[in-house]
């Protein structure tokens, strides 16, 4: 029997649960990271709605109060960078989902790698599945390419299709037609970068994060002394990464809201 050793243990817990669609292999699902998403932002927002529902005009409750204070935080924030109608309509109610999905997303990546792994195979009999979303690149860029088609879609909605496509030859250097190769193509590495940026911050975080937790685990397995100072790392790194956790989600919602925002704007 093979030994068990350090690369075994971090290749398990980085394999994902892959199911392929069609012949031919070249499209596949990564079902784990999928199925995560989904239970957690169902969960996020159906806890939403239920105190919504049940929500009083008099003294809130703890829930309430909760949910209003984030509502209230994440409405400011968009009114901070918004400045046109209809934010309360879309945007408002968007960015607080996105806030709210991302962060439960990355929340996944406290639960204790080896006990989720022997639950999931003792019950489901799963032998891979990574539970953070976010730490899936396939999950980020989804996310990051939604937001970039919304861009896309705002900008026409508010300029009209000639507009917009005025703008991409037209701006910023200018109208005159010798400048329109260097708009389009200015216009162009900004369109494509904005999902990559947006996408692999959110991505490049989680999955160090991620790795630095089985380190930690690792460190654990090395004896007595190994124990005790990986519960003292892991704890601090523990406590520092909630930072992270919450900061990543606030970035990848302010960053749809900047976006968004700035498909609204004239050039």
């Amino acid at each position: 029997m093979k030994e068990f050793n350090a690369t075994d243990y971090i290749q398990h817990h980085l394999t994902f649960l892959t199911k392929p669609v069609g012949e031919g292999g070249f499209w596949a699902l990564n079902v784990d990271s999928l199925v995560t998403a989904l239970v957690v932002g169902m969960l996020g927002m159906g806890l939403v709605w239920w105190v919504v529902r049940g929500a009083v005009s008099g003294v809130p409750n703890r829930r309430q109060a909760f949910v209003e204070l984030a509502c209230e935080f994440v409405d400011d924030q968009v009114k901070g960078v918004f400045h046109h109608e209809g934010r309360e309509r879309f945007l408002a109610p968007a960015a607080l989902t996105v806030f709210l999905w991302v962060l439960l997303m990355n929340a996944m990546d406290f639960l204790p790698v080896d006990i989720m792994a022997w639950l999931l195979e003792s019950v489901f009999h799963v032998h891979e599945f990574r539970l953070v979303p976010t730490a899936d690149v396939n999950t980020t860029f989804a996310l990051a390419l939604s937001v970039w088609l919304l861009m896309i879609w705002f900008s026409i909605a508010a300029k009209g299709l000639g507009g917009w496509i005025h703008e991409l030859f037209c701006a910023p250097f200018g109208s005159n037609p010798l400048l329109w190769p260097a708009n389009l193509m200015f216009n162009f590495i900004e369109y494509v970068s904005k999902p990559l940026s947006h996408s692999l911050r959110l991505f490049g975080n989680m999955y160090a994060g991620e790795i630095i937790f089985l380190l930690l685990w690792l460190l654990a397995a090395t004896g007595i002394f190994g124990t005790i100072l990986a519960v003292i790392l892991g704890l601090g790194w523990a406590i520092f990464h909630i930072l992270i956790v919450v900061l990543q989600a606030y970035i990848f919602m302010m960053l749809t809201v900047v976006y968004i925002s700035m498909a609204h704007e004239h050039h």
